[in-house]
């Protein structure tokens, strides 16, 4: 199943979201060369990269570690600030449309709720909890960690809270059977948070380039820490806007 559209109008316009989105495609492109030049993009990830090993000092008498044939990366870079700048890097196209597609569908609707300032804090934050997450589950990995699809997982826990029944209109595949449907959000929330955890168990480091653990840190740091960040005042707003309105009686 993937997720299109939800049915979840906003009230305030998404300037934090549309500007994270902003932000991550302009270090995509000018910062790691939009994928075209490999030596660029495992230079960027290799310095701005979150590595474990490193921020735990567990990389031993190593100086490094070699990603690829003629790709490695030295060690003694960034340590724990690499929590923060691995947020805006990306491996690769699909990596990046596929993650600034579900911050897209699923933040506009959690900033609605905070608010911008709010929102900002407690996307940083959830997204320092996924990098903690990942460390903790594998503190001696010396394999670079990038992407903002830690964060995003805490939007998408924020978005369970709050957001349960809206329904998302899905995309549903099933070998030559294809069909749009609308289902509520905490089915598809749920169906992708036991993927990410039964792959993490599966794969407790990082499991074919992704880092599982990251994403079920960052989903269950949303979940708890959303109704610190909400924005009472604006889902009172939203509330009544949902309202239906009664008809207006027509002038005598």
């Amino acid at each position: 199943m993937f997720p299109l559209r939800d049915e979840n109008p906003t009230l305030l316009t998404p300037y934090v979201t549309v500007g994270l989105i902003l932000v991550n495609v302009l270090v995509w492109v000018y910062l790691e060369g939009a994928g075209f030049s490999p030596d660029l993009l495992s230079r960027t990830v290799c310095d701005y990269g979150m590595i474990p090993a490193e921020i735990t000092g567990q990389t031993g008498d190593h100086v490094g570690v070699l990603l690829g044939p003629g790709v490695g990366c030295r060690f003694g870079g960034l340590t724990w600030q690499a929590i923060l700048t691995s947020m805006f890097l990306h491996g690769g196209w699909l990596h990046i449309i596929g993650n600034m597609w579900f911050l897209w569908l699923f933040g506009n609707n959690v900033e609605d709720s905070m608010g911008h300032v709010r929102y900002l804090l407690f996307y940083l934050l959830v997204g320092v909890a996924a990098g903690g997450s990942q460390i903790f589950s594998s503190p001696d990995s010396p394999v670079p960690t990038v992407g903002a699809s830690g964060a995003i997982s805490g939007v998408m826990g924020a978005y369970l809270v709050l957001y349960p029944r809206v329904r998302i209109q899905t995309l549903f595949i099933i070998f030559f059977f294809i069909k749009i449907i609308a289902v509520p959000a905490w089915l598809i929330l749920l169906e992708w948070f036991a993927v990410q955890l039964l792959s993490g168990v599966a794969n407790p480091r990082t499991g074919g380039g992704v880092a599982f653990f990251a994403h079920i840190g960052g989903f269950v740091a949303g979940v708890v820490l959303v109704k610190l960040f909400v924005n009472r005042r604006l889902v009172e707003a939203r509330k009544q806007a949902a309202q239906p309105q009664p008809p207006e009686r027509p002038a005598w």
